[in-house]
């Protein structure tokens, strides 16, 4: 489309108040134009065109909505002045127009009808009847696939197979025909046959019997395998940032291809942090064995500051600020700086972050300090280096910090504490897919040993353990899965050490025991008021099943759901909570939006808990 062409005026520009005049004029003008052809509030609507006949269409109500919307003549209806011959000859097209419309629907032998009214009749009508007769089903579906490795084409049509949307039995449209024929192929394209093509395709049709049979072929193509890396966009990092990424999601060179490990390529890049945009794909052109792979990325600001208002059921108003800046010069470290305040708790944070390193290991050095408001009050500080090798499905990292906290209760003493300690973090994700799991698993571990600063010196030992599974009946069509959860921690020191409250526990709000607030549930102290306790154990089971409309599944879901706690410093002294409720979730393109409401056993009261995303 051209541009629209731009008028030129020689000549002097208005200046001084003169260009003030010359605009209001312009805007009068316009303003004066659009009420003259405005309609009058009290002037009648156009009265629609007649038609120039009428159709009446006599089939089942889905193949009438089908047939009112596709044929031709209800486009013609609108033509004024027909003559007889012309409608005659919509009459006789008729009937052919609406067997290719019936045949996308599977049905071959249907019976139409076509009545004219008689001249005399104004204005003219035209009755189609149809009585579609059987619907084809299918009879038999034969797939080949023409490869250099026999063993590994027959696995991939034993897949397609698996994932056919036409089985026998199931009834021929061709929407669902051209459907399945692009979902085999994507499938075929999906491991090792990135050029696999489609070579012939045919349905064969026997309308006495309403039968048909599918008839498939493919060429799979040279077997590939990836090549080197090529970076596309880079300017601020270098090349070598985004490879040792891209290494972290599986993807080296060698590997048979594989659509889920660039898939998974662009995510940790993505995640990284270093670029806004990032795709994965393989060359147009190379040798299949080595096909090189295109990394096309986008980089992210150098510096970015973000300022949010939000609200939460678990800590009411909250108000943030963090400024990243992605590469601090002279030291190339990515520097994280955050403040976030809620009506419960203030927290302040700043980390460094260090590039990855040829075996994908990079440092964190980091400092947080927390002020909670509830009772009891409670200050924490803490320091913290760390050197992780961070990954999509599999996380592990070695730390050394140093806390300290200060807890103040109603009417006694402040109590504070001090430790300096070490340990080791591993978290495993096999879920099927990162945002919105069906199904899988997720694992966490960390365990940790130090001595206690304040007021003595004791020594003590950390550890904590979370579990997430995700399962589904295999045969089950509906979509029901359940989701269990087990948390579990213990800090073991003597009766008299005083641990920092940053390595106890807590337990209660969303993600954890709902129908309670966060931080309620801990180990029984002085007065009634729970504190951070020493050992915690937490189940949750889940239920939920999607929303289905005419058949189809839908984004809604449905969730019913137990949690239950108990936490203590000692198992013969802990305190137990039990919430039960039922849910709502929506598969949204950000991650699943969830609405639980949920009901406190211990403290009869409901509570409604919002949250958006999955995190594991």
């Amino acid at each position: 489309m051209a541009a629209p062409a731009q008028a030129v005026t020689r000549g002097c520009w208005p200046t001084g108040m003169d260009w003030y005049r010359a605009v209001w004029a312009v805007l009068l003008s316009a303003a004066l134009a659009g009420c003259a052809s405005a309609p009058s509030a009290d002037a009648a609507p156009p009265e629609p065109s007649p038609s120039a006949f009428t159709l009446d269409i006599d089939a089942p109500p889905a193949l009438a909505a089908l047939l009112q919307q596709h044929l031709d003549a209800q486009r013609l209806r609108a033509v004024p002045d027909l003559t007889r011959s012309e409608l005659l000859r919509i009459e006789t097209t008729l009937p052919t127009q609406a067997r290719d419309l019936l045949a996308t629907q599977g049905y071959f032998s249907p019976l139409i009808q076509v009545a004219l009214s008689p001249p005399e009749i104004q204005p003219p009508r035209l009755h189609l009847q149809v009585q579609p007769g059987p619907r084809t089903t299918i009879e038999a579906v034969d797939l080949r696939l023409d490869g250099p490795d026999p063993e590994r084409t027959e696995r991939l049509v034993t897949e397609v197979r698996r994932q056919w949307r036409l089985p026998e039995g199931a009834y021929f449209t061709q929407a669902a025909w051209d459907e399945a024929k692009r979902e085999a192929l994507r499938t075929l394209q999906q491991r090792d046959f990135a050029r696999a093509r489609l070579v012939a395709s045919r349905a064969d049709i026997d309308p006495e019997r309403a039968r048909a049979t599918l008839h498939l072929h493919w060429d799979s193509g040279p077997a590939i395998r990836l090549g080197p890396a090529q970076v596309e966009g880079a300017q601020r990092y270098p090349d070598e940032q985004a490879l040792r990424w891209a290494e972290r999601a599986g993807l080296r060179a060698g590997l048979p291809y594989d659509e889920t490990l660039l898939l998974a390529a662009q995510r940790q890049l993505t995640q990284s942090g270093l670029y806004d945009s990032a795709f994965v794909l393989l060359a147009d052109d190379g040798p299949p064995d080595a096909l090189p792979v295109r990394v096309q990325v986008r980089e992210a600001p150098r510096q970015r500051l973000q300022i949010g208002l939000g609200l939460s059921t678990d800590s009411g108003v909250r108000l943030s600020a963090e400024y990243t800046h992605l590469r601090l010069p002279g030291l190339d470290w990515r520097l994280d700086t955050r403040l976030r305040w809620t009506q419960k708790d203030t927290i302040v944070g700043l980390e460094g972050i260090s590039p990855l390193d040829g075996q994908g290991w990079r440092q964190r050095l980091g400092w947080q300090a927390e002020a909670q408001r509830d009772e009891p009050r409670t200050r924490t500080q803490q320091w913290r280096w760390t050197r992780e090798q961070p990954g999509l499905r599999l996380d592990r990292a070695l730390f050394v910090q140093w806390d300290t906290s200060t807890e103040r209760r109603a009417g006694a003493a402040p109590e504070r504490a001090s430790g300096l300690g070490a340990g080791w973090t591993w978290t495993r994700r096999a879920f099927d897919d990162l945002d919105d799991p069906r199904h899988g698993y997720g694992l966490v571990a960390e365990l940790g040993a130090g001595w206690t600063r304040t007021p003595e010196q004791r020594p003590y030992a950390r550890a904590r353990a979370r579990a997430l599974l995700l399962w589904s009946p295999a045969d089950d069509s509906r979509g029901q899965r359940l989701a269990l959860t087990l948390e579990g921690g213990a800090v073991w020191a003597a009766a008299g050490a005083r641990v920092p409250a940053s390595l106890r526990f807590w337990a209660g709000g969303d993600g954890s025991v709902r129908g309670y607030a966060p931080r309620s549930i801990g180990a029984p102290g002085d007065g009634g008021a729970p504190q951070a306790a020493r050992l915690l154990a937490l189940a949750s089971l889940e239920w939920q099943r999607p929303w289905r409309h005419d058949g189809a599944l839908t984004p809604w879901e449905l969730a019913l759901f137990v949690d239950g706690a108990t936490a203590g410093d000692r198992w013969s002294a802990r305190e137990s909570a039990l919430g039960v409720g039922a849910g709502l979730r929506y598969r949204s393109p950000v991650g699943p939006l969830r609405a639980d409401l949920a009901y406190a056993v211990r403290d009869r009261r409901w509570r409604l808990h919002l949250g958006v995303g999955f995190v594991f």
